[in-house]
């Protein structure tokens, strides 16, 4: 499936969706709102068939955080990357690990480093940081004594 006929058989999905333009990868940019959703259906569509969730991470803007999920389809060998725009003061959305079960430990990444809630994930909590840890190390806003970097 080529770039413009994988964008065209999301948009089919997600009316809403807009597109980033100049990547490898064809890139789908939305909210958090009917995520979970559109999840399945891109899991579930015979014609996409992402069955493979390779990386979620998530980046600070300092407006907002973004995270990033990179998909794959083992049977027609085709990528997708979806981008979900969340606020910054309360980044939540809803939890892909019913649908790709390799989410889990992604999602508990980007909640232990980045603050992300990922709403309905059946172990939410510290991967590598302790349970005592304040803050969220890997946002821009992170002061940490130690380091004299402001970013």
């Amino acid at each position: 499936m080529t770039k413009e006929e994988l964008k065209i058989s999301v948009t089919e999905l997600l009316p809403s969706a807009s597109f980033e333009e100049g990547s490898e990868w064809t890139t789908v940019l939305t909210g958090p709102d009917g995520w979970d959703s559109f999840a399945r259906q891109v899991r579930s569509a015979p014609q996409l068939d992402f069955d493979y969730l390779f990386c979620v991470t998530a980046v600070d803007w300092k407006t907002h955080i973004t995270v990033v999920y990179h998909l794959t389809s083992t049977v027609h060998r085709h990528t997708l990357v979806v981008k979900v725009k969340l606020d910054h003061d309360h980044p939540e959305v809803a939890t892909v690990s019913g649908i790709w079960r390799t989410a889990e430990f992604h999602e508990r990444e980007a909640y232990d480093l980045m603050g992300v809630v990922f709403t309905g994930h059946p172990d939410l909590r510290r991967l590598f940081l302790t349970d005592e840890w304040k803050g969220w190390p890997l946002r821009k806003d992170y002061e940490d004594p130690v380091n004299m970097i402001k970013l």
